[in-house]
């Protein structure tokens, strides 16, 4: 099964890697064979590795994730302890609340209190997978029609975001709760199964760049397809940088 923590370490070998030589440990023209030459764990260094170096990121590129080593063991690495500094992080303490989360907002007709806006964060394989040549969810997805789902990205701040789905709700008689940078729009109107649900996450790339998500999460496809179309795309062209699968959308996550 999937190991995040495991995955995460592999992927900072590809970026120490990276870091050090200018290039990726793994290229090839193929796709399939750029696929196998990852899972086999094939790449070579340049002649500017040291020895100790060369044997870290064998450490942690090795394909086999149980055999790869692990954050305690790469925090006892010669190479990685040379001029090391531990930084000790206090606990965050209790953020007071702030005048603007005492506020009620009940223009679109519900009285959800405002939250501040957490975004999700992307990590660099949340991007890769987003290019069309990348994306290895049809290895796991069984239909891909049957994803009710889109992305978009943004130079707008995540509370502009959250303040355009907000306008979106009270215009179209939706109400709406926002928690942790995912903002739940509900219908008011009964559809051919039920009110139409849409959730909207928000994932940030950088400070000034975000991805956002759109699925649905109750009602008729149909419905919601129409709906996006007509009423929630043409409402977001203020904010939206590209949308997923239009020619600038894997450009402007690069």
């Amino acid at each position: 099964g999937y190991d995040g923590a495991k995955a995460d370490i592999w992927s900072c070998g590809v970026i120490l890697y990276a870091l050090l030589a200018g290039f990726l440990p793994f290229q090839h023209s193929n796709l399939m064979e750029l696929y196998r030459k990852i899972s086999r764990g094939e790449f070579k260094c340049p002649h500017w590795f040291s020895p100790q170096v060369r044997k870290l990121l064998s450490w942690i590129l090795e394909p086999n994730p149980i055999q790869r080593i692990t954050v305690a063991k790469l925090m006892e690495n010669c190479w990685f302890r040379k001029g090391y500094k531990h930084i000790d992080i206090p606990p965050p303490s209790p953020q007071p609340r702030t005048l603007d989360s005492l506020i009620t907002d009940h223009s679109s007709g519900s009285w959800e209190p405002r939250s501040p806006v957490r975004p999700s964060y992307f990590n660099a394989f949340d991007i890769i997978s987003l290019s069309q040549g990348l994306n290895l969810s049809g290895l796991f997805e069984k239909d891909l029609n049957q994803r009710d789902c889109s992305r978009f990205t943004t130079r707008k701040p995540a509370s502009d975001i959250v303040s355009k789905f907000e306008q979106i709700a009270q215009t179209e008689s939706f109400s709406i709760k926002n928690k942790d940078g995912k903002v739940k729009l509900q219908g008011s109107k009964e559809g051919r199964k039920g009110q139409l649900g849409i959730d909207a996450e928000i994932f940030e790339v950088t400070p000034s760049f975000y991805v956002v998500e759109l699925k649905k999460t109750a009602g008729d496809t149909l419905e919601y397809k129409n709906f996006c179309n007509k009423e929630l795309k043409p409402s977001l062209k203020d904010i939206v940088w590209a949308w997923q699968g239009s020619n600038n959308y894997t450009q402007s996550l690069v």
